[in-house]
């Protein structure tokens, strides 16, 4: 696949757009606190648990503590896990991909309880419940 020269500039106007907002140049796992801390080129530095990042819930903190940053400051990569963050959007509340930010969101809701889905739950328990999920017979 050929990149274009015109392609190629658009790619690093937009690189540079979102490095103005900040870019890591420090990445660590402190395991004292068990966050992953992220130090921009700001001052600012931002800190999360693991757990509600896409592919860092499970890791041992040994494989946490090998976080490398990308080139362009935009990117946060542990090599160990074969995971990758993007920084603009951790900045903006996402920890993932938008599939498994969808999936953990749903989850979320799905264990939810309210007033109201108890009140749908008993109705639909008064009516027979859900339906019986029958086999198919050949």
């Amino acid at each position: 696949m050929a990149i274009t020269d015109r392609e190629f500039t658009h790619a690093e106007q937009q690189m540079q757009r979102l490095r103005q907002h900040g870019h890591a140049v420090a990445a660590r796992y402190d395991r004292r606190r068990a966050r992953v801390v992220v130090s921009l080129n700001t001052g600012v530095e931002v800190t999360f648990p693991p757990k509600l990042a896409e592919g860092l819930a499970d890791a041992a903190p040994a494989d946490l503590a090998l976080v490398e940053i990308t080139p362009s400051g935009l990117g946060l990569h542990w090599p160990k896990l074969d995971v990758d963050l993007f920084v603009p959007g951790l900045l903006a509340g996402a920890f993932g991909s938008k599939r498994w930010m969808a999936a953990q969101l749903g989850a979320a809701g799905g264990s939810a309880r309210s007033k109201a889905k108890t009140r749908a739950s008993r109705t639909n328990g008064h009516l027979g419940g859900r339906p019986l999920k029958r086999s198919s017979e050949k």
